[in-house]
């Protein structure tokens, strides 16, 4: 099993209100187990504001502690600090004489809009760790009558959290019963908890954000970092634990501490005022939408067309996965970048299916994915046909996704890096090429023929694309020899047959 790898089970979308999960069946005698901490490990944030604004709608509180918000806020950029953890310790003195009615009624409210919290690429997670047979349990310092309704909305198996004493007639005492689960606290009621369920925890996984819980994940066989505190940042470092980060699509990096995506990083030079060497006009930007899936088709025509497109994922202020082919991410450095920036390798010779799980997986995580559907740069005669021809990948994932298809079209990117140079024309700052770049509105699909899809793609590619592409052109001889890669020694009268993609 892939720690952060992709499901190829049930996929489980990031859960609604109402909708109740189950857990899986698991057979007696399961080896390992996975355990998730709660705030910025399984949830991308703090649950405490939730829970604070449940616990005064059920009677259980009356009003706001002071400064509450402030530490709260802290905590969502730092993790967790020693003060915090004072204060959760304190909790349970002052929670004598409520009923623990009112804490459970508020965990039942608050359950709903926290399982909408839980980081998307952390239903994949839970998917691969069912299909092994571990059962999922959280651990976490949260009261236990708090966060119980919370593991059985997301269909876990069991609840490892702080756990109050209570009084005869069920209010809490004031007291807390067994260790307070934080830190070695943490770690004692895992122990526990492993030895009870007949489980082993050097055959588990532990998934925690904080370096409090070293313990913890110095206890299991697989301890997994999940979006760093800066101390965790140093000690994964140290002890080579693996991070990820359950927000983005597996292997993206993100600059530790910061929590950014290298991706965003680098597209803030995506900039046309760093590109004298052309002149550009973009437009329907607001196409694209602001969140959430969606996949962004264009048409190829020059080895510029990836820095035109990345002129468009950076003015619509999201990152993008793009579909590449494997000669890119094969050469040294660059396909390592292409991969820590989320780029999805297409190998086209293997047949493998792993590309399209990667985009769905990306699609179902609410993130943009990228598709040139032609798959590579059109040879010599074909390069100038008005209708445009592409491969079934974008239909394909939409039809499995139902993500819309937002259609790109690039005009002019050939003038500034033609097929036949090695290298970009970035001397021409005194009279720079016009490069057009056009988003268009999402492409209506049937989702019943992927060839039929696939001609709807390429239209709508076409339709934003000047006049002039979609009319019969003959090119002259240099036109055509600009259209070749260097060395091209294939046959150009048989480039119009050529299936679309293929080198």
């Amino acid at each position: 099993m892939r720690t952060h790898g992709r499901s190829k089970t049930a996929r489980f979308p990031p859960a609604r209100a109402g909708d109740r999960r189950t857990g899986a069946e698991y057979p007696a005698g399961v080896a390992g187990a996975a355990f998730f901490d709660l705030d910025r490990t399984l949830l991308s944030g703090a649950s405490g504001p939730v829970y604070s604004d449940a616990m005064r709608d059920s009677g259980f509180t009356s009003r706001t502690l002071p400064g509450e918000r402030l530490l709260y806020g802290l905590f969502n950029a730092i993790g967790e600090t020693l003060p915090s953890m004072l204060l959760a310790r304190q909790a349970a003195a002052l929670a004598k004489g409520r009923p623990r009615a009112a804490m459970r009624a508020a965990g039942e409210a608050a359950a709903g809009t926290l399982a909408a919290k839980v980081q998307p690429f952390a239903w994949q997670l839970f998917a691969e760790h069912r299909a092994a047979g571990r059962p999922l349990v959280v651990a976490t310092t949260t009261p236990y009558e708090l966060v119980k309704p919370l593991g059985e909305w997301l269909g876990f198996d069991d609840v490892i959290a702080t756990r109050y004493g209570v009084d005869a007639d069920d209010t809490f005492d004031g007291t807390i019963v067994g260790p307070f689960v934080w830190a070695t606290g943490k770690r004692a009621a895992v122990r526990d908890w492993a030895a009870s369920a007949g489980v082993d925890l050097r055959q588990s996984y532990a998934y925690s954000d904080s370096v409090f819980d070293t313990p913890l994940l110095s206890a299991v066989g697989h301890p997994v970092v999940v979006n760093p505190d800066p101390s965790m940042v140093v000690m994964a470092t140290l002890r080579r634990w693996p991070i990820v980060n359950l927000d983005v699509s597996p292997g993206v990096v993100k600059i530790p501490v910061l929590g950014v995506e290298l991706q965003k990083v680098a597209l803030q030079f995506a900039r046309t005022e760093l590109m004298p060497y052309a002149r550009f006009d973009i437009s329907g930007i607001d196409h694209i939408p602001a969140e959430g899936p969606a996949i962004i088709v264009g048409n190829h025509r020059s080895y510029f067309d990836p820095g035109a497109m990345a002129l468009v994922v950076a003015r619509s202020g999201r990152t993008v996965r793009f579909l590449g082919k494997k000669e890119v991410f094969d050469v040294p450095l660059v396909g390592q970048l292409s991969r820590a920036m989320g780029g999805i390798r297409v190998d086209r010779a293997s047949g493998s299916n792993e590309p399209l799980q990667a985009a769905v997986s990306a699609i179902e995580g609410g993130e943009l994915v990228g598709i040139m559907p032609q798959g590579t740069i059109p040879r010599g005669p074909a390069f100038f046909d008005p209708v445009l021809k592409g491969r079934w990948g974008a239909a394909r994932l939409a039809q499995l996704t139902k993500a819309p298809v937002i259609p790109v079209g690039l005009w002019g990117t050939e003038r500034v890096w033609p097929r036949s140079s090695r290298l970009p024309n970035v001397l021409n700052v005194a009279d720079p090429p016009l490069v057009t770049v056009s988003v268009g509105p999402p492409v209506e699909l049937k989702h019943r023929s992927l060839d039929a899809d696939t001609k709807r793609v390429m239209a709508a590619i076409s339709a934003q694309l000047p006049a002039e592409a979609r009319r019969q052109h003959h090119p002259t001889s240099d036109e055509l020899a600009a259209t070749y890669p260097p060395g091209y020694h294939g046959e150009p009268g048989g480039e119009h047959e050529r299936r679309p993609g293929v080198d």
